[in-house]
């Protein structure tokens, strides 16, 4: 299990305020990185991951799963779980697949979330980094196929 002792919380502070796209892109991007980079130090591969993708109603989800097969597979990680939820673009704390792999987090059982690209998350910016540093509270991360910049 990967418990840390006396991680900071991450600052409260918005990344977002009159900024850009293009610009809020890349500091999500930075700022997912970088949580990453935190949580995954000092752990040794394969990390175990969930695999987790947001598609419409009655959509097909394996497109979205192959991404992030690619990048879990890419990244050294372990898929421990293969999560979906099919609400389509709804608050990502109302997502029962997404709650389940926070809780997978937070009980050791992975140490962190692959997704196909940020859309499977939020589309909104501020949702978005919200999720981002409630992973961070948890020492969890967040791998992405496609970086903030694509969908």
């Amino acid at each position: 299990m990967s418990t840390r002792v006396g991680t900071a919380p991450p600052a409260a502070s918005s990344v977002l305020t009159t900024e850009g796209t293009a610009e809020a892109a890349r500091r999500l991007r930075v700022l997912r990185e970088e949580s990453g980079a935190a949580a995954t130090a000092g752990l040794i591969k394969p990390y175990r991951v969930a695999l987790y993708v947001l598609v419409e109603p009655g959509r097909d989800p394996a497109d979205r799963f192959a991404l992030a097969q690619v990048r879990a597979v890419r990244s050294g990680c372990e898929v421990v779980y293969r999560l979906c939820d099919s609400t389509g673009m709804t608050d990502p704390f109302t997502r029962p697949s997404l709650a389940r792999a926070y809780t997978a987090v937070r009980r050791g059982e992975i140490q962190g979330i692959v997704a196909a690209s940020r859309t499977d998350i939020s589309t909104s910016n501020c949702h978005y980094e919200q999720e981002l540093r409630r992973l961070r509270t948890l020492d969890g991360f967040l791998f992405l196929a496609l970086d903030e910049t694509r969908a």
